[in-house]
């Protein structure tokens, strides 16, 4: 492909997106990849909350709740909140740091594919005789012995998604630090740069123990591997540190970009710069490293011993203190700042006491002894859903706003959103902070129903109150979306408040990003630029000339196709009824390895855009005189 081409036609618009390489359309992709799961998951708590409206319902079976209770946990952490994540990472990265593209094209749509083939193959498993039922944590004294393939499903479709996460996290730390545009020193990176930065060395490290952890729950369950089978000299404990080696640095996997999202809108809705940016910086690199000494306090109660038990605890308090120094440094931020209140702004003070909150009562759980009484309770479930929905739900609502204009050129509608936040946020409350109080009164986690006059009735009648609310918010949300189609184009900087380069580029950002290298001159380099009346919004670090982009490819979704069709063949392997599978593992495996050997025998070198088309499609999308 030697000069770029215009499609059109809807056939052409699909296979223009199952083939991209653009890290941006395929920000677009996972942002609604995200936003399905995401609508998915929430369905699944509400069914859950209705259950557990009245003491004694039958709204559900207690099989099934606990089908609900395992996909809702898991398709929120692993299938909902990492890609919305990754759909800001994909879109923002490359434009924060000045880059063209991400360090390797090919393997961003490979990790897309991945993630969102392993979920499908996951959630196929409510049709096909029944979801996993073990918990998200997936337990192996309880999912070892859960009867049909609802935990292979789990298992499956979980190594696959996680290999599409793990090459993703790979790419955005070799794009970060190869890939900065002249002038952009570690020290002058946007904090969201940085944090998704440390994000991607935390999957790198965090992902390889889930993935060893699964693949021994694979032996065990088709081929009698007994790796945690106690009786035959396993230890059902192991699969425990495995999965909370990774578990734990999750959160800060999900929570840690999210605080990158606030670091930018705090900033530009108080027209000041970060307050304390290197300290900032500190604390996200120190709370990536503690974040992996602290897996045990899901542990207190397993019997490791009062050593073990008092290190993790002393961690698990030190890791508050960069978390608190963040607090401090985006309130001073905002202290005599010149505040617009718009919805991104309200999501971020809504966030700062909500996340607080959360944080105050994860303290509270590193106290082992206290930990004994409020462990496997509601306390539980309140504090998680105050770090989740208060820390990470509130940054992607805030940020979807703020960023809807990079995505779609498009505004969302503000008087909707303020609605949106405080329904959503008032319902978040109602439905969390009494389960406080539901977890101090004893009531287990995990439950499908409970007697009457225990004095947990009510509590949990307005909880069910509240996640209805919280799903009308969402509704209101996906409504002001669906409009901002039909709105004005947003143009560049729509906020008028925009600091880093992403909103430099004029509007709709053409699919190389910037026709000339940007030359960075110092922290918030296009406030810098407005600052000095620069009309352009950016100093150029070169002339104009050559770019060299990556051609489309097929290959990464015929790689994860072949990974999708093998999985069924590896379900149903043990199962005497079914030849057959054996002959679909054969097949996936070969459709995945035959693209791998394509791809290794076929020179792609992508292709040149030379300076007159560039200046002929500037002319397309913006009219005369290109860019200006």
């Amino acid at each position: 492909m030697s000069s770029y081409t215009q499609k059109k036609g809807f056939g052409a618009a699909v296979w223009d997106y199952i083939t991209t390489v653009d890290h941006k359309k395929l920000a677009v992709m996972y942002l609604l990849a995200g936003t399905l799961f995401f609508a998915i998951a929430g369905f699944e708590a509400l069914l859950m909350r209705i259950q557990l409206m009245k003491p004694n319902n039958d709204f559900v079976s207690a099989g099934f709740f606990n089908e609900l209770l395992t996909m809702h946990g898991t398709t929120m952490l692993f299938l909902a909140a990492t890609p919305l994540l990754f759909a800001f990472m994909n879109m923002l990265v490359p434009l924060q740091i000045g880059a063209r593209d991400v360090a390797f094209p090919f393997l961003n749509s490979l990790g897309f594919w991945l993630f969102f083939l392993g979920a499908v193959f996951l959630h196929l498993s409510f049709f096909m005789g029944g979801a996993p039922d073990a918990g998200w944590t997936s337990y192996a004294s309880l999912s070892l012995y859960s009867p049909g393939h609802g935990i292979d499903f789990y298992v499956l479709g979980l190594q696959i998604s996680g290999a599409g996460t793990l090459i993703s996290g790979l790419n955005f730390i070799v794009t970060i630090i190869t890939m900065r545009a002249p002038g952009m020193t570690f020290m002058r990176m946007p904090l969201f740069t940085w944090t998704a930065l440390v994000s991607s060395a935390l999957i790198l490290f965090a992902f390889p123990p889930l993935t060893i952890g699964l693949l021994m729950m694979l032996f065990d369950r088709m081929f009698g591997g007994n790796f945690f089978d106690h009786t035959m000299g396993g230890n059902t404990i192991i699969w425990e540190h495995l999965f909370w080696i990774f578990g734990h640095p999750e959160v800060y996997i999900l929570v840690l970009p999210a605080f990158g999202l606030f670091s930018e809108i705090i900033p530009a809705f108080s027209r000041k710069r970060l307050f304390g940016y290197s300290s900032m910086v500190f604390a996200t690199i120190l709370i990536g490293f503690l974040g992996f000494m602290v897996w045990a306090h899901h542990m207190f109660t397993v019997g490791l011993g009062p050593t073990a038990n008092a290190i993790f605890a002393v961690a698990t308090m030190a890791i508050a203190v960069p978390t608190g120094m963040k607090v401090f440094n985006w309130i001073l931020t905002i202290w005599g700042g010149s505040i617009k209140v718009t919805t991104p702004m309200l999501y971020a003070l809504g966030f700062i006491p909500s996340f607080v909150a959360g944080g105050v009562t994860g303290v509270m759980q590193a106290s082992a002894p206290l930990d004994y009484q409020l462990h496997d309770s509601y306390f539980i479930v309140a504090h998680f859903h105050y770090v989740i929905v208060g820390g990470i739900v509130t940054a992607l609502f805030g940020s979807a706003h703020f960023y809807w204009p990079i995505f779609f050129n498009r505004m969302l509608n503000e008087t909707l959103g303020k609605w949106t936040f405080w329904v959503f946020f008032i319902g978040f409350h109602l439905t969390f902070f009494v389960q406080h109080f539901l977890g101090l009164m004893g009531m287990p986690r995990r439950v499908f129903t409970y007697m009457e006059g225990q004095g947990w009735d009510q509590f949990n009648y307005i909880s069910t109150i509240g996640a209805l609310m919280m799903g009308v918010g969402v509704i209101m949300m996906v409504i002001n979306c669906l409009m901002s189609i039909k709105g004005k184009p947003a143009g560049r900087d729509p906020w008028g408040d925009g600091r880093t380069l992403e909103w430099a580029i004029p509007q709709p950002i053409p699919f190389y990003n910037f026709r000339q290298t940007p030359l960075v001159r110092g922290l918030d380099p296009y406030w810098i630029e407005k600052q000095e009346g620069n009309k352009e919004g950016m100093t150029y670090a070169e002339p104009l000339g050559d770019i060299h982009m990556p051609n489309n490819s097929a290959i990464p979704f015929v790689i994860s196709l072949g990974m999708f069709i093998a999985a069924f063949g590896a379900l149903y392997n043990p199962d005497a009824d079914k030849p057959w599978s054996i002959y679909v593992l054969i097949i996936g495996l070969a459709i995945t390895f035959g693209a791998m050997i394509v791809r290794s025998v076929k020179d792609d070198h992508g292709f040149h855009l030379h300076k007159e088309e560039i200046l002929e499609i500037e002319e397309q999308l913006y009219g005369k005189g290109g860019n200006k």
